[in-house]
């Protein structure tokens, strides 16, 4: 999606809203469905007993959800962070590498081999019978 702004961008999963709506979601689940089997065991009473553990119980596993989900965006934020994603220095020329001994990128490119073993050329081929 785009905005006004042709340049700019809009996050396709909206990261600013009411505050604690997960809280809130999840306590009033909670609630309802503390209310349905409270209802189902004891009645009315049981009902108010019910939705207030439940709503009890909704909130606090809402704030862990939440809280571990901020928890881990901070850490992949400290990790792109660290590794240059959100600075700028991912696929930067200036970086410090050492020189190649034959300027190439890696074994394959440079012309190593795939020499085969015995241990792996006894691996090769059909199933070999158990030994005697």
């Amino acid at each position: 999606m785009s905005t006004s702004d042709s340049k700019k961008t809009e996050a396709a999963i909206p990261v600013t809203g009411p505050a604690h709506i997960v809280e809130v979601t999840s306590a009033t689940l909670g609630a309802v469905g503390g209310a349905a089997t409270g209802a189902a065991m004891a009645g009315p009473i049981g009902a108010v007993v019910g939705a207030v553990i439940g709503g009890a119980m909704g909130a606090s596993s809402g704030w862990a959800a939440e809280q571990a989900a901020s928890d881990q965006a901070q850490i992949e934020a400290d990790l792109d962070e660290e590794i240059g994603v959100t600075g700028g220095s991912v696929g930067s020329p200036n970086l410090k590498h050492p020189p190649s001994a034959l300027n190439a990128p890696s074994v394959a490119a440079a012309g190593g081999s795939n020499a085969q073993t015995e241990a792996d050329a006894a691996a090769a081929g059909p199933i070999q019978p158990p030994p005697s």
